[in-house]
């Protein structure tokens, strides 16, 4: 198959489901079918190049930042690549586009279909959703909703990242929906061979934004002192300074280590030798980095909303708590942090847990959908 890939994030812009669809591109591509990839460009980013044997084409769109878009830079990105994509699309003639996010890029993705008859995949992340980000999305999907609708039905087949964005997709717009989760590249991992370390070593990956509840982070463990650990927090953010405040302020600096944003390889590297992932969001899709932490050998602890619920069996794995109350998420860390045999159990059971999400097998089921697309098409 020849396949375009659609997102206005592609790495090293945006976050986890830039990550998602650089890593099926690549899965795509030595499976044999032949893949381009239209997304953002920032102003160094050269217009053109070859990542992991896709062709990868930037426009320019406006945006100023690698970590977040506003509204009116998502606007401006589809005004400035509806023409190179369309061009493109009409002289390469893929079969198929499968785009990532139903905003911004669905919307380019449908007019796309409409002027090539080109069929679309729309894989769907958390933000496409109504009701799954209430304080920063409800008011513009009471505006948008209406125009968001043929781009969901427009679809010759929908995926979410996600149970949880399942649920709410198949909800609010009435089409059928499938979980494909975010895949990952499974390492050879033997716990016996990391290296020993005289702290339990805790671990936070991700934007520094309030959806990530970092200051409750923090003050949960602010109430562990008592005990050995420290804690890496890779990623940056505009509550970066808050953070820093935070820390100074429960006077754990000698436990903290700041890293800001690294490029994925050395995050893999910093995250494989830690323990656990402690991540008590607001809410998630399904979070990169909590996948990444199973592929890895580490326990989960995190709040007991969708996505987290997709990698932690509570009790098995790690441990999910309800957010509002501190108590239950120290409880759960004393326990693993006061048990070596009980956090090597868990640790276990996370690389058991981390094959639903292989590469191999997550390829397979875009590949299926994709020939079932062309097929109803």
């Amino acid at each position: 198959m020849k396949i375009v890939i659609l997102n206005y994030e592609f790495p090293p812009v945006g976050g986890g489901g830039g990550a998602a669809s650089k890593q099926i591109g690549a899965w795509l591509v030595k499976a044999g079918h032949k893949v381009c990839v239209h997304t953002c460009r920032l102003a160094h980013m050269p217009k053109q190049e070859r990542v992991d044997g896709m062709t990868v084409h930037r426009h320019y769109g406006f945006r100023k930042s690698a970590e977040k878009s506003s509204v009116w830079e998502m606007f401006l990105y589809l005004g400035c690549n509806v023409l190179p994509a369309y061009r493109h699309i009409r002289r390469w003639k893929p079969d198929l586009i499968h785009v990532h996010f139903a905003v911004p890029t669905g919307a380019l993705a449908w007019l796309l279909a409409k002027l090539t008859r080109t069929p679309y995949v729309l894989t769907t992340h958390l933000g496409d959703v109504p009701g799954a980000l209430p304080e920063q999305t409800s008011g513009l999907f009471r505006i948008f909703k209406p125009f968001t609708v043929p781009i969901w039905r427009g679809a010759a087949h929908v995926t979410a990242v996600s149970d949880h964005v399942r649920v709410l997709g198949a909800k609010a717009y009435g089409v059928p929906v499938t979980t494909v989760f975010n895949a990952i590249e499974l390492p050879r991992v033997d716990l016996h061979m990391k290296a020993e370390h005289h702290r339990t070593r805790l671990v936070f990956a991700g934007r520094f934004n309030p959806q990530k509840n970092l200051l409750f982070l923090l003050e949960v463990l602010g109430r562990l002192k008592d005990l050995e650990w420290e804690l890496y927090m890779i990623g940056d953010g505009f509550m970066r300074k808050a953070v820093e405040e935070h820390i100074e302020a429960l006077e754990l600096g000698d436990r903290v280590r700041l890293y800001g944003w690294q490029k994925p390889k050395k995050v893999r590297e910093l995250m494989s030798v830690c323990d656990i992932l402690f991540m008590p969001s607001h809410v998630e899709g399904l979070p990169v980095a909590a996948v990444e932490a199973l592929s890895l050998g580490l326990a989960l602890v995190g709040s007991d909303i969708g996505g987290m619920r997709d990698v932690v069996t509570h009790g098995v794995n790690g441990y999910l708590a309800t957010l509002g109350n501190a108590e239950p998420f120290e409880e759960h860390l004393r326990e693993l942090l006061t048990s070596p045999e009980l956090l090597d159990r868990m640790k276990r059971k996370s690389l058991q847990r981390a094959e639903a999400f292989d590469i191999e097998n997550i390829g397979r089921m875009y590949e299926h959908i994709f020939e079932r697309a062309l097929g109803s098409s």
